[in-house]
């Protein structure tokens, strides 16, 4: 296989992998935490009893490290493209930012205090306060998410159109 169709394909992959990504972002916007933040701290604990075999934090690493992965080597792969290596470069970069550095700094902290420390540490106010800064941040998470998957998909599809212009 050559560096063009491999190029190609790992374009096409990443895409994929961004795409699983925000659907799963967009299934637990509107399915998962409607249903965890509907009455803090009461829906804290239920979601917590919920999620004792799976739960977010068994799919999101996983995927998001092979979504990384496969942007990288897409970045890599389609280096000498030049208006195909921007758009494929600046997903990447908002998928680490606003996914994988937003994760870490702002909601790993408060995940550790609505589901690990809870009541026994905090008080109700301070845990509907957290809640309600987790949602708020989602929503920036979500939107990284779109925009991440957009550029993504117009980098693959510039990808292709070249490919069909010089076949």
């Amino acid at each position: 296989m050559n560096r063009e169709k491999l190029a190609f394909a790992s374009s096409v992959a990443y895409v994929w992998a961004v795409m699983i990504l925000l659907g799963a972002i967009v299934f637990e916007t509107f399915i998962i935490y409607p249903n965890i933040f509907h009455n803090v701290p009461e829906s804290l604990q239920t979601s917590m009893d919920f999620l004792t075999v799976a739960g977010p934090s068994d799919f999101f690493p996983s995927v998001g490290m092979l979504a990384v992965v496969l942007g990288i080597s897409s970045v890599v792969l389609c280096w000498r493209v030049e208006g195909i290596r921007t758009w494929l470069l600046a997903s990447v970069f908002l998928l680490v930012i606003g996914l994988f550095i937003l994760s870490v700094f702002y909601f790993w902290p408060r995940n550790t205090i609505m589901f690990e420390e809870g009541v026994a540490v905090h008080s109700v106010e301070v845990l509907k306060q957290t809640a309600w800064e987790f949602q708020v941040g989602h929503w920036v998470r979500l939107g990284t998410s779109v925009a991440t998957s957009v550029l993504a998909f117009i980098g693959m599809m510039k990808y292709y159109k070249r490919r069909l212009l010089t076949s």
